[in-house]
């Protein structure tokens, strides 16, 4: 869809952009790589779908990287997770100080109870490179998280475009404009975010981040965490990286939302 927006679609693979899109269940990172790293790439484990597809798109024959398996490390399923990396005490080192409770995701109940001295922005993002496997044994040439191929990187990952969570909550944290359609910013901006909010307690979070619902409020230390190690740790991407964060992309004189099904179904006409 991004691609096919901002024209690039019949281009060379150099000349697409990688694209990061983080849900609520699952992050997919999709990007194009050259022939010669396609043909390299591992088999996957059974009931894993590969890691490369390869489509033609515009008259153009493209070797897609794209992992479907980062199923529970969207941002709200992977609350779960560092609440269970980092929930030995009985509380969590991510959640803001002020707040006791607990969190439900999946149909199951995690302990989401703030530490004594509340969130730390450190203690946290050692929570999060727990739950995110990082260290995980790598059998493949080079890994993202978890023992997963991560494609080999290259020219298609130079210029990253980042969707979805990434953009609504780098708006409600103040970074970026919230009625702006794209924004420039780079993972070092989470971080310095995650910083500032992981000091603070619940009741100054609801009126420093009024744009934050006041559910995810005692979460949001741990989501720019989370989205800075991920983008960082995860999937590699130099903290002073710049990134394009996109809600709508400009096409011709409108902006369109940069959604999966326009991509669907230009992959259905390019393919008949």
């Amino acid at each position: 869809t991004i691609n096919y927006l901002l024209g690039n679609l019949g281009k060379t693979y150099a000349d697409t952009v990688g694209v990061v899109d983080l849900g609520g269940g699952s992050v997919q990172m999709a990007y194009a790589i050259p022939e010669k790293d396609a043909e390299k790439a591992p088999k996957p484990a059974d009931g894993e779908e590969s890691y490369v597809k390869k489509l033609f798109l515009k008259g153009t024959t493209y070797h897609l990287y794209v992992h479907s398996s980062y199923l529970r490390y969207g941002l709200l399923a992977a609350r779960a997770e560092i609440l269970k990396a980092g929930n030995a005490n009985g509380y969590s080192n991510c959640v803001l100080a002020g707040h006791q409770g607990q969190y439900k995701y999946g149909g199951n109940t995690f302990e989401a109870s703030a530490a004594p001295s509340g969130s730390s922005f450190s203690e946290c993002r050692a929570d999060v490179v727990k739950a995110l496997k990082v260290d995980e044994a790598c059998t493949h040439m080079k890994c993202s998280f978890g023992g997963i191929w991560n494609g080999g990187g290259g020219a298609g990952q130079k210029n990253l475009f980042v969707a979805s969570f990434f953009f609504d909550r780098a708006a409600e944290a103040g970074f970026i404009n919230s009625n702006a359609a794209v924004a420039k910013v780079k993972p070092s901006d989470f971080e310095e975010a995650a910083k500032r909010a992981c000091k603070l307690n619940v009741n100054d979070a609801q009126s420093s981040y009024p744009g934050v619902q006041k559910d995810n409020v005692p979460y949001i230390c741990m989501d720019l965490v989370y989205q800075y190690t991920l983008l960082v740790d995860g999937f590699g991407v130099d903290p002073q990286q710049e990134m394009t964060l996109v809600k709508k992309v400009p096409y011709s004189d409108a902006f369109v939302e940069a959604a999966w099904p326009l991509g669907s179904a230009i992959e259905v006409a390019s393919s008949s």
